[in-house]
Order: structure tokens, then C-alpha cells, then sequence
């Protein structure tokens, strides 16, 4: 359960000086920024830095214009781009002039495209009239009459029917498919208006021809011919795209790695504050980086520096890294999910993946479904890289441990017993089906339950103390108040039905009624321990109400999280069930359909119960447990470090 111990630094030093300790911050890739006007109380004379990125505007425009013509860039690393000692101006003229150079030519490959979609689309529009031998140009000169070629939906065209008393109305057509038929409609100039307006109620779709000249079967070819040579114009700029891409490629990677760079570190300057002609700059480290950070700040003359622990800092939320071991690191994905621990929270990572694994062996338990679960999960993080692989692969482990436990491989619940014989047993283990075993199954699944409730007020208790929450560790539901309640609760009632009447008057005024009045009284009770001026309620009827609700409600959440549990118990029965139905299902078929209906319904049973079975487990570590010892608001720790910009 480790939280990576910080410090706040504080840096002060001449303005002059700011450059060379932003690049050590960011060199170092220890250093996570902080507002340093949180860590000072007279801070009216703090002025921040109002000042432009002179980085920003060229890394977006090189970015951008790279981007534009579908090629990458890459990022040196800092060392490397360090060495090549690239000159501020040189550098910024040349992400300027690149840029420049490759949207002009991008501007010609736009305007050529755009070029060989018109004649192409004049091509398809001359088309639908090859069949036409007359010359379009001359159609247009015509005196008396007005041409109109276009096209008409098949609905339309079937209501010219309806005009046929009008002799103006007539569309003559050329070409069709299933939906439209072109062709062309004549009519007189004094006709044309009311035409016009038939044809338009028809929905009829002009096209303009009068960039055609010729038949338009000459027109056609004269378009094909014209995007012919457009094209070849479009491969010009693209061959000349590319070239330049490979004579600059390195170098403009280069730029690009040094704009970048420069971006992050200048990124800094806007938690720095000035103060005359001085900078003040607060942030993190960690506490075993320490020395190495403060050596490098030693090398600038006029910089001064405090150090102090972050326990001390705890009002401003010092940021969180997790250090589990490599067991329990990919279980930071579901701690994550949940939310950071704060600076001054225990770390449940750990004891989250130790009850994730356990309760997922137990309700998954099945010797063949925990094989595929952890080839799954090994595939799953060698091939996709995927954390919930790492965390699958344990969980399948544990699957095949309880699954022999169970005696079931694949639902066959007798595969395992030469095994068992063999080892000295009359039969296995556990035998879920037979009826006496429910019974126990479900009371030790409680039993789960209560062990971990118990731990986890265990753990509130420790972690309240920590942080001095006097009220929560000792007067709460989860506190020493609750924990014995609950304790005195569970095992009273147990030694009764066992027999041993332990529920004595002084046994239930103590450990019971007792426990619960420091509950109730846990906000007057902390006050005064905690010497708050304000211990005293201002209204004690309201008081009075307002707590007895309370208190009810925690009794509820004691019953209602320790019958929780029962799901764990549920699912090994449910699992036993689900293929037991599978196995009856296979029989109803029989022949070769028995081993396709065992195959698809395992399939099935270990996507629905996988899935099932992942969310429950993690509803039981959220809900039941992280709800009583843990925050979870904790900021994560994000020194500044160089990043590709999305």
C-alpha cells in the first residue's frame, strides 16, 4: 500500500534566471507544477506573466501542415534535440517557411482536385445525351424555342401522362436507372413559364450544359480529356509533395521536437509569478529525487529554493503516485477508476486486488472457463496491451484453483474424480448441486462478508487516525464505535444459536446499546476531543431528529452490505445451474448437436458470467468496502514531461 512521498518546492530567483529553471523542470520530468500564490499568504504584490507563446502558433501551423498532407512526425528526444544546438530564430523561420511551402502546394493540389471533380461531373452530366447527334452550341442560339435538359424522378415522369391535352408538354427522354430518367423537354418562349413551372412541380432537375460545346458524345470525350491533364497536373504536386517530404522529413521532425519541447517548458512560466524582477515558481517532486533535482538548480547563480514535506501541506492537496509491485500494479487501473487516493489515504490497491482475485475465483470457479479466462487475458496484454489483460490472467488462475475445489471443468462435474480418488478422496471437495452444501455455501459467502467489513473498519480506523479525523476513527459507523457494534452484533448472534447465551443485560449495554449512543452523539463527542469552539448543537431537537434517522440508516447499511455478500455464494449456484441447463439442452439435441450445444452454450455462460461476475466483484469493493475507509479524491501526479500535442 504505497503512496510515493512528495515535497512542494519553492523556487525563487532573478527573472533572467526563469528560462534555464523551466527547462531544468522540464528536463527532469519530476516536477508537477503548482499555483504559487496557494503557499504564500501576502501575495499583493504577486503579478503573474503576462506574455505570449512565441512557440505555441508555430508548432500548430508545422503540425497542421504536416498533418495536411497525410505524413507524421516524430518526436526526437530531448537530449538529442539538445545536441543539435538549434538556434531560436533559425528554427522559428524555418517552421515558418516549411509551413508555408507545403500549404502552397497543398492549396494547388486542392485546386487541381477540385478541377478534375468538375470535368469528371461534366463527363457524367454530358452523358445521360450521347445518344443526342446535334450540336449543343447551336441550340443555344435557337430564337423561338427554349431547350431544357435535366432529369426526372420515375414518379414524376409517370404523371407527364396526366398533361397529355397539352402539347407543350412533352419530355423526350435519353438515358435511365432504376430511379431517374434524363432527357430533354422543348417548348416555345411564350409557352415557358407555365412549362416551367409543370416541370418543376414534377421535380424536375435541371442541368446546365452551357459549358458544352459540340454533340455530347464529343463533349464527353473533351471532359475525359481535360481530366486526364488535370490529373496529371495532380500527380505533379503530389510527386513534388513527397519529394519535399523526403528531402525535409528529418529536419523538419527536428524543428518539430525542438517547438515541442520549447512549448512544454514555457508552458511553466504560467504558474510562475513575478515579484521585483524576481520569479517565484511552486510545485512537486518526489522526496527520493530530491538531490538530484536541487543540484541542478544549484548551477544558477541568483536561485533560491525551499523544500518542505508534504504531510505538512496537506490543505493543498498534495498530488498522489501509486508504487504497488508488479502482483498488484495493473489493479491501479480499478483504484484509478474509482478515484486517487488522497496524500494522506491508505492505498487500497493491494487489498483490492487480492479480494478481486479471490471472489472471482470463487464465483467463476471452473477449471476449463479459468484456462480460456487466462489465455484470454494473456492475449489480451501481450497482443493488445491491454491492462485488463494483466488483471484477467490471476483471475483465471483463480478460477481453475476453486474450480477443482468445485470438481467442474466445462460444467462435466465428475471430470476431476479419478484425480480426487487418486489423492485419497472419496469425492470431491465441494459438491455444489447437492442441496445440503447450499446452505453452507451461502453462510460462508456471509461469513466473507463480515471478515471484510471488518477489515475495512479496521482500515477507516487507521487511516482516520492518520489524517486526525478523531470523530470518524472513533465515534463513527466505521469507526472503534461502529466496529464493536458490529462485531458484538454478529458474534452475539452467532454464540446464541450455537448455544451460548452470551446476550446478557451488561453484554448488550455495553457492547451494543453503548456503542450505539456514542454513534449518535459522535458529532459532540468529536468536537470535544477535537476542541472545536462549535461542539455544541445549536438546536438539539433538530439534532436529535436528524441523527436518530441517521443512526437507523446505519443500521440498515450494516444488514444491507453484509447480505451483499450472499451474490458470492449466489453465482457459485447460478454457475452450477447455468450448465446444468446447458448439459439438458445438449441431451434434448443429442447426436452431433451435443457437442456444438456444449460448446456454444460454454461460450456463452463464460461471456455472461465473466462480465457478470466482474461487475459485481467490483460493486462489492466499491460499495461495500471502499465506502468505509476510502475517499478517493486524491489529484494524480502528472510532473511536466514532453508529449506529442493531440
Amino acid at each position: 500500500m504505497a503512496i510515493i512521498k512528495v515535497k512542494i518546492i519553492s523556487i525563487i530567483g532573478q527573472l533572467s534566471e526563469l528560462d534555464a529553471v523551466t527547462a531544468i523542470c522540464g528536463k527532469s520530468h519530476l516536477f508537477h507544477p503548482d499555483n504559487a500564490m496557494n503557499f504564500y499568504s501576502n501575495t499583493e504584490s504577486f503579478l503573474p506573466l503576462s506574455e505570449d507563446n512565441p512557440y505555441q502558433a508555430p508548432l500548430q501551423q508545422l503540425s497542421s501542415s504536416v498533418k495536411s498532407i497525410g505524413q507524421p512526425l516524430h518526436l526526437f528526444s530531448e537530449e538529442e534535440t539538445e545536441k543539435k544546438q538549434l538556434k531560436p530564430i533559425q528554427a522559428l523561420h524555418y517552421a515558418q517557411a516549411i509551413s508555408n511551402r507545403i500549404a502552397k502546394l497543398q492549396a494547388q493540389h486542392e485546386k487541381i482536385s477540385k478541377e478534375v471533380q468538375r470535368h469528371e461531373q461534366d463527363a457524367r452530366d454530358a452523358s445521360h445525351f450521347v445518344g443526342l447527334s446535334v450540336d449543343l452550341k447551336k441550340i443555344r442560339v435557337c430564337q423561338f424555342i427554349s431547350i431544357h435538359f435535366g432529369s426526372l424522378p420515375r414518379a414524376g415522369y409517370e404523371q407527364l401522362k396526366t398533361y397529355e391535352d397539352n402539347p407543350f408538354v412533352v419530355f423526350f427522354p435519353c438515358t435511365s436507372d432504376e430511379k431517374t430518367i434524363w432527357g430533354v423537354y422543348i417548348c416555345p418562349l411564350e409557352q415557358c413559364s407555365e412549362i416551367d413551372r409543370i416541370f418543376s412541380r414534377l421535380y424536375f432537375q435541371p442541368l446546365d450544359l452551357e459549358r458544352f460545346d459540340g454533340t455530347p458524345k464529343e463533349a464527353v470525350g473533351q471532359f475525359k480529356k481535360e481530366a486526364d491533364a488535370s490529373r496529371n497536373e495532380l500527380k505533379k504536386v503530389d510527386d513534388e509533395i513527397q519529394q519535399l517530404w523526403k528531402n525535409e522529413q528529418e529536419r523538419c521532425n527536428l524543428i518539430y521536437s525542438w517547438l515541442t519541447i520549447k512549448n512544454t517548458y514555457f508552458g511553466i512560466r504560467k504558474y510562475a509569478f513575478q515579484y521585483n524582477g524576481f520569479f517565484i515558481l511552486s510545485g512537486w517532486i518526489p522526496q527520493e529525487a530530491e538531490t538530484s533535482f536541487t543540484s541542478k538548480l544549484d548551477q544558477c547563480s541568483s536561485v533560491e529554493y525551499n523544500l518542505d514535506d508534504a504531510s505538512n501541506e496537506l490543505t493543498h492537496s498534495p498530488p498522489v503516485k501509486l508504487h504497488n509491485r508488479r502482483p498488484f500494479k495493473a489493479f491501479e487501473y480499478f483504484t484509478q477508476m474509482y478515484g486517487l487516493p488522497n496524500y494522506s489515504e491508505i492505498d487500497p490497491t493491494p487489498l483490492l486486488a487480492c479480494i478481486f482475485v479471490t471472489l472471482f475465483g470463487i464465483m467463476f470457479g471452473d477449471v476449463g472457463h479459468g484456462i480460456c479466462a487466462f489465455l484470454l487475458g494473456l492475449w489480451m496484454w501481450k497482443k493488445k496491451n491491454m491492462p485488463l489483460g494483466h488483471i484477467l490472467m490471476p483471475c483465471g488462475i483463480s478460477s481453475c484453483i476453486f474450480g477443482s475445489v468445485f470438481g467442474s471443468v466445462f460444467g462435466f462435474e465428475h471430470l476431476l474424480d479419478p484425480l480426487y480418488f487418486a489423492l485419497g478422496f472419496s469425492e470431491k471437495p465441494i459438491s455444489v448441486m447437492e442441496g445440503s452444501t447450499t446452505t453452507n455455501i451461502l453462510i460462508v459467502a456471509v461469513s466473507i462478508g463480515v471478515v471484510l467489513l471488518i477489515v475495512a473498519m479496521f482500515l477507516n480506523i487507521f487511516s482516520s487516525l492518520r489524517q486526525r479525523h478523531y470523530e470518524r476513527a472513533l465515534f463513527g459507523q466505521n469507526g472503534v464505535a461502529g466496529l464493536i457494534f458490529y462485531i458484538s452484533i454478529v458474534f452475539g448472534f452467532i454464540l446464541q444459536l450455537l448455544g451460548t447465551p452470551v446476550m446478557t443485560p451488561l453484554y448488550v449495554t455495553l457492547l451494543i446499546v453503548l456503542p450505539l449512543l456514542v454513534m449518535f452523539f459522535r458529532e459532540v463527542l468529536g468536537g470535544l476531543m477535537e476542541h472545536k469552539p462549535d461542539w455544541k448543537p445549536k438546536k438539539w431537537g433538530e439534532f436529535i431528529v436528524q441523527n436518530f434517522f441517521e443512526l437507523f440508516e446505519f443500521l440498515l447499511s450494516y444488514l444491507s452490505n453484509t447480505v451483499s455478500f450472499l451474490r458470492v455464494g449466489a453465482f457459485v449456484l447460478v454457475h452450477a445451474g447455468m450448465m446444468n441447463m446447458v448439459f439438458t439442452l445438449a441431451d434434448m439435441v443429442g447426436g452431433v448437436g451435443y457437442p456444438i450445444v456444449l460448446v456454444i452454450g460454454n461460450i456463452f455462460v463464460m461471456a455472461l458470467e465473466g462480465l457478470l461476475v466482474s461487475i459485481h466483484v467490483l460493486r462489492l469493493n466499491f460499495y461495500e468496502m471502499f465506502s468505509r475507509f476510502y475517499d478517493g479524491d486524491g489529484r494524480p501526479f502528472t510532473p511536466v514531461e514532453v508529449r506529442i500535442p493531440s
